[in-house]
């Protein structure tokens, strides 16, 4: 129902875009949320802890990186997508002035941690795995690796805002 004087819009985010649109939107953020979650949270401590759950001796530290690089090769295309239909969407509300601080910083620091990450960092990374094992004691890879955890916890703290930021706004 259009807007009038008598029945203005309760926020001016409800006009921006399509229910189905929006809908679709909060569960691609949802779910690379979650997926950031499971893989920082649960697959993480698990691989890199291994020798904990089957013995010592089943894979080295460096095998274990190989695993977790193998997972978050996988959930790239998922940040990828996201970031991309956060530009898109953000984009369309700045042009169309439903303008909001904190989505929009939560935004830009979403899409720019989130490229870092899977364009920058994993491949840095597995360039590096691919010289061998002795590139754990090497510092440059050392310092590259804890800058891309540094960045991916930016990436999912930023995206808890942007996602709880239009929940709380109660958009849909």
């Amino acid at each position: 129902m259009p807007s009038s004087p008598t029945n203005p819009p309760r926020s001016p985010i409800e006009l921006s875009m399509p229910k189905k649109l929006w809908i679709g939107y909060l569960l691609i953020l949802g779910i690379t949320l979650g997926a950031g979650i499971c893989a920082g949270v649960f697959a993480a401590p698990v691989v890199f802890h291994a020798d904990d759950l089957l013995g010592g001796g089943v894979l080295s530290h460096y095998q274990e990186g190989i695993i977790m690089t193998q997972i978050f090769l996988k959930m790239n295309w998922l940040v990828n997508i996201a970031c991309t239909l956060i530009l898109f969407a953000e984009g369309y509300h700045f042009l169309r002035f439903y303008r909001d601080q904190i989505t929009f910083y939560s935004a830009f620091v979403t899409v720019w941690t989130g490229f870092m990450f899977t364009l920058y960092y994993t491949p840095q990374i597995v360039e590096f795995q691919r010289q061998g094992e002795t590139i754990l004691n090497n510092k440059l890879f050392q310092n590259a690796h804890m800058m891309s955890e540094w960045d991916f916890k930016i990436f999912v703290v930023a995206l808890t805002v942007l996602l709880g930021r239009y929940l709380y706004r109660k958009i849909v």
